[in-house]
């Protein structure tokens, strides 16, 4: 993996800077060597190999989670968003997308967003004519 060398100055730019990085990264080994690359091999086998290791990674990680390493977390966490990072390229879809959808939910609270997500589109109202 790439890891940038500059510091940005904020630890939010800083996040925004290294998966930005690490995407870009991720696009250009598309065009690499499968040989040389893991990411290129991951790519190659589809994303339903892609889905399916992003799932494998995220257990490790809840099992990390359930446990007392915080290294072993973090190191989970690290996997979880590199291979979440592989499976958006497998499907051709930006992570600047997925920024920007979590910019628009960082625009109300966290609980009106998730409810106005879940609620099913309500069925219109049938009215029935008043009985003389």
């Amino acid at each position: 993996m790439l890891i940038p060398t500059a510091t940005p100055k904020t630890p939010a730019a800083s996040t925004a800077d290294t998966l930005a990085t690490l995407a870009a990264t991720i696009h250009a080994r598309r065009t690499a060597k499968s040989d040389a690359s893991y990411t290129r091999q991951l790519l190659d086998k589809g994303h339903a190999h892609c889905a399916r290791k992003f799932g494998e990674e995220a257990v490790e990680a809840i099992v990390a989670a359930l446990g007392t390493s915080k290294d072993d977390l973090t190191n989970e966490a690290a996997d979880v968003l590199y291979h979440l990072l592989v499976l958006l390229e497998s499907r051709d879809v930006a992570l600047s997308d997925v920024l920007a959808t979590l910019q628009k939910r960082m625009a109300s609270s966290g609980i009106a967003e998730k409810a106005a997500r879940t609620q099913p589109p309500t069925a219109p109202r049938q009215t029935t004519p008043d009985k003389p």
